[in-house]
């Protein structure tokens, strides 16, 4: 048993605070206890009762015979000290903190959290809280909580596969009581409160670890620490995350261009993204993925056949497809031969198979139909649509579905759209099948597709590795910068400074007889704005150009004009760091970068393939691929680049924010045209 395994395994708990008063909050966890059955030991304490609700009570937990698995604490906040000192005294390993009066009341009580904390580390115990309702685990019915939910005169007890945590102790335990009225299971529930030492995602971290879990639950209120979300996407296990706090932060990152459109929301979406985890938007979408987090049937591809009873349904199914990323069989050749023979003449045997409201004459439709779908390869995860069927129609659907998810192993979702009067046994049925079930084609789709995102592929990024090289200056120039992309391997434009008027001409000259300069001024990032770029200039021009541009205060470079006549497509690539580590941010460039909004994020190191993969997820990815007559760009290259670039910056310090903007990629090879480098108020980077 590991010190936070012991919300769900203790052998014995400690309720310090116990009260045999109605209504008392320290009353309801021995309820609990004894109401569900706990066979460990339970430990009241309270100096003032010998006994309380029949069982032995001691003054102190130091009292109280050893060992100890698990402390509650339920005493007012300046008690909780005292009571953490005496859980240190006892050798308790891990102690929940139901008081409230803590980080979450203000500075005061922030200081008194801050303390307990630092006594509690000091002493080898772990805290799970302050200011949360606790904890469950069905299998061993460890009852660590005072949430009215236990209080409730018929509650299911049945142990499930679903771990739900939650920093908001009311909402978790709300959410796995709808999971209850909906039929589904829950093994495990814990709220976590302040997480001012024990994080939520360090407990789902070990919830991974046990070999019942089938699906790992979230929600979470503060910026996760990416160390540990790395460790659990590595776990094999499905995770979904409910993250409040959507809002932009606008403006942190003002410096730099790639950072205004890297906001803290957009980079967590990334990070999930990326390592396979789930993001939901709510709590319906939380126990909508719960529900097919049950199953341990996982597709190996995103293709998507649908049956149905209904042309309306499959129709809706068929728009749920795509807008959820998803993608609709084409279906082969054979399986719709076999199709024709088996679907009337007025339905559809083109994907979604449309077998009609003739099921209701002829039940073998749904068998015969499943098995030609369950046989072709190229399909991965079916869909069963039926509207307002009922009592035994239902039940010979529920059971053509149970034996088709028996046969080929592939998951089968169910949208059922109709009242469960028509058939109260369906939901219980379909649960006990293994058969996920939503009330909607959309509904149903949106699962499958969080179902495709835990199940694809993937091959995670490593660590990033300690910083052992510096990077460039605060006040690095553009040549400073293209020196460092040459010397990685990312092509700039040939150029060099001019010291003067006719050292500006020979350099035109050099660098092909039409250039570009520009003015080198610190702290100058946007050049264009203040006048500080003129293109197109000649040997005659060269030396008006040069006097202008150094008159506003810096050194001038002359560089290549890179026009790849007329060809190419430019983009905006940067880096800036966050409280997640650090971010490639890359996307449509232009006068239209913030418009447009068309840019991917992806934290640092890139897994192989992440860059061709953000490319390839822009809005404007046919416009790389050659769009309305255009050449098409060289894709490979500007992947690459990312590639290169999320090495290069790999050891530089936390604050940068790098713009290369533009790069210009063009049919063959992609060149930054314009780097700019600054730094952003320091923030904690890869916590």
């Amino acid at each position: 048993m590991s010190d936070i395994s012991a919300l769900w395994e203790a052998e014995s708990i400690a309720v310090i605070g116990a009260s045999e008063r109605p209504g008392a909050l320290g009353r309801k966890p021995l309820d609990y206890l004894l109401r569900y059955g706990y066979k460990g030991r339970i430990l009241p304490v309270n100096p003032r009762s010998p006994e309380i609700l029949g069982v032995p009570a001691y003054p102190s937990v130091k009292d109280a015979p050893g060992p100890v698995d698990l402390a509650l604490i339920m005493v007012s906040a300046e008690r909780v000290p005292g009571a953490v000192d005496d859980c240190v005294a006892a050798g308790v390993k891990l102690a929940v903190i139901a008081s409230s009066g803590f980080a979450e009341t203000g500075e005061e009580g922030a200081r008194l959290q801050e303390e307990i904390v630092a006594k509690a580390r000091a002493g080898g115990l772990r805290i799970i809280g302050p200011n949360c309702i606790g904890a469950v685990g069905y299998e061993n019915r460890v009852l660590a909580t005072f949430s009215p939910l236990f209080g409730a005169e018929s509650v299911p007890f049945e142990p499930g596969t679903l771990a739900f945590v939650s920093q908001s102790g009311a909402l978790g335990f709300g959410a796995a009581s709808l999971a209850l009225e909906r039929g589904l299971r829950p093994g495990w529930v814990v709220s976590t409160g302040n997480d001012a030492d024990v994080t939520a995602l360090e407990v789902l971290r070990e919830l991974a670890t046990v070999p019942e879990v089938t699906g790992l639950l979230g929600y979470l209120e503060d910026t996760p620490d990416i160390g540990t979300l790395r460790e659990l996407a590595g776990s094999g296990k499905p995770v979904a995350l409910l993250k409040s706090g959507r809002t932009e932060a606008g403006g942190r990152a003002a410096a730099s261009h790639t950072g205004a459109l890297a906001t803290d929301d957009r980079v967590l979406d990334a990070a999930l993204r990326g390592l396979g985890i789930v993001r939901v938007d709510d709590i319906d979408e939380l126990l909508d993925v719960a529900r097919v987090f049950e199953s341990e049937r996982r597709p190996t591809g995103n293709r998507v056949a649908v049956v149905t009873t209904s042309g309306g349904s499959g129709i809706l199914a068929a728009d749920a497809v795509e807008a959820h990323g998803l993608e609709l069989s084409s279906l082969e050749p054979r399986s719709k031969e076999a199709l024709a023979e088996i679907v009337p003449a007025f339905g559809a045997i083109d994907n979604p198979v449309d077998i009609t409201a003739t099921v209701l004459s002829d039940p073998s439709l749904f068998d015969r139909s499943l098995d030609v779908l369950i046989a072709d390869d190229t399909v991965d995860i079916i869909v069963a649509a039926f509207c307002v069927m009922a009592g035994p129609d239902v039940e010979k659907a529920v059971n053509a579905l149970s034996r088709a998810a028996e046969k080929g192993g592939k998951p089968i979702l169910v949208a059922r759209t109709g009242a469960d009067f028509l058939a109260p046994d369906a939901p219980r049925d379909l649960r006990e099948a293994g058969l996920p079930e939503y009330p909607t084609p959309a509904r149903a789709l949106r699962a499958a597709a969080a179902l495709w995102e835990v199940s694809r592929p993937r091959t995670l990024p490593d660590a990033p590795r300690p910083g052992t090289v510096p990077g460039p200056g605060a006040e690095a120039t553009e040549p400073e910068l293209k020196r460092l992309l040459a010397e990685a391997g990312i092509a700039v434009p040939k150029g060099r400074i001019a010291e003067s008027a006719e050292d500006a001409v020979r350099a035109v000259t050099e660098v092909g007889g039409t250039a570009v300069l520009k003015a080198v001024v610190p702290g100058l990032l946007h050049k264009t704005e203040a006048g500080g770029v003129e293109i197109g200039v000649t040997a005659d021009t060269a030396p008006e150009v040069h006097a202008r541009l150094a008159a506003l205060g810096g050194q001038v470079l002359v560089e290549e004009l890179i026009d790849g006549k007329g060809e190419g497509v430019e983009l905006i690539v940067g880096v800036h760091t966050t409280d997640l580590g650090p971010v490639l941010t890359a996307g449509l460039g232009g006068i239209f970068t913030e418009v447009l909004d068309d840019v991917g994020h992806r934290l640092l190191p890139l897994a192989p393939g992440e860059g061709a993969a953000l490319l390839g997820g822009l809005r404007g990815a046919r416009i790389l691929g050659g769009a309305r007559g255009r050449a098409a760009v060289d894709i490979e290259a500007a992947a690459e680049l990312l590639h290169k670039i999320g090495e290069l910056v790999q050891d530089w310090p936390a604050g940068f924010a790098l713009d290369l903007n533009p790069v210009r990629v063009l049919p063959t090879g992609a060149v930054v045209l314009d780097a700019a480098l600054g730094f952003e108020a320091p923030q904690e980077a890869g916590r």
